[in-house]
């Protein structure tokens, strides 16, 4: 009698034992080139970042330059005003007698006619990307103790804000609502004594406002939301 030929169990178990994932060495092959790419990923990341950063800020002050370059022309209207750096000197614009902090009636309108053209910079898109604050910095000379003309430095700042936030029926030529707003958003006051002086005791007897520009990845701060008053200025009580 002729038998069926029975298939071999042993080949079906071979087959049944025979592994379904990766050897050892090929996984760690894999894992390793998984590695490598991961650190040159990185690596091109940190190199990179750094140039980046250089652009960004080149392009801060090649912005920064063109909206001081904007003032300083607007700023060419008015003989004696001069942009320096990021200081704005309004020179014999703007000098207090000895030992005052009163400007007489053209100083004050030579400020309210020359700050809103500065403000109408700020609020051109460069003025709005970097333009932090403006600090009106009053001087005096060196005539007097430390701690006086500290004080009447900080008096000649404030009345220059005074002067910028006089209310319409106070003077014939006040800034308008929307400037008088941004002069209280962006100005800050700040007192220097004698710690600038200029050649004669009259030029040191001055004010200056500064520019204050925002750094990279700074958030601008938020301003207060309060109406606009027409209180008295301090000085004159």
């Amino acid at each position: 009698m002729i038998g069926l030929k029975l298939p071999s169990r042993k080949r079906a178990r071979d087959e049944a034992e025979k592994p379904f994932w990766i050897s050892f060495s090929d996984l760690m092959t894999a894992l390793m080139v998984l590695f490598l790419v991961s650190v040159t990923v990185a690596l091109f990341a940190i190199t990179q970042k750094p140039d980046e950063v250089a652009k960004q800020q080149a392009q801060r002050e090649r912005d920064i330059q063109e909206l001081l370059n904007q003032i300083a022309e607007a700023a060419k209207e008015y003989p004696g005003i001069v942009v320096n750096g990021h200081a704005i000197d309004f020179g014999s614009r703007a000098n207090f007698a000895s030992n005052s902090s009163v400007l007489n009636d053209v100083q004050a309108a030579t400020l309210r006619a020359f700050v809103p053209k500065i403000l109408s910079k700020v609020r051109d898109p460069l003025g709005k990307k970097w333009l932090k604050r403006i600090v009106v910095e009053g001087f005096a000379d060196q005539r007097g103790t430390y701690i006086h003309n500290l004080n009447l430095s900080l008096q000649r700042s404030e009345r220059v804000l005074c002067v910028l936030l006089a209310s319409p029926q106070s003077v014939s030529n006040a800034l308008s609502d929307v400037d008088r707003l941004q002069v209280r958003e962006l100005f800050l006051v700040g007192g220097s004594s004698f710690n600038g002086l200029k050649a004669s005791l009259e030029e040191s007897r001055r004010i200056e406002l500064k520019l204050e520009f925002m750094e990279l990845g700074e958030d601008r701060p938020i301003p207060r939301d309060a109406p606009l008053d027409d209180a008295p200025c301090p000085l004159d009580k």
